[in-house]
């Protein structure tokens, strides 16, 4: 798709250098550039903690532990 954006004249300067390293179009090294960004982004947005709910008492059995599949597993098989 063609667009026209506004970039900092040493930010485009340093694009087209990049592109031309890597002799490719100044295209692709705004779009990698752009996918890497947004990659980050979503790796830093804070997770949604997860409640887990609990019937007919007071929370969970003494010494379970929800944050361990391998506790949980020992829980289940009696151990």
């Amino acid at each position: 798709m063609r667009t026209t954006i506004t970039i900092h004249d040493d930010l485009l300067e340093e694009a087209k250098n990049v592109a031309h390293q890597r002799n490719c179009t100044l295209g692709k090294v705004i779009e990698e550039a752009l996918q890497l960004s947004f990659a980050k982004q979503k790796q830093l947005e804070p997770e949604v903690p997860v409640q887990f709910p609990t019937f007919g008492g007071k929370g969970v059995l003494p010494g379970v532990n929800l944050d361990s599949t391998a506790d949980l597993l020992d829980a289940m098989e009696g151990a």
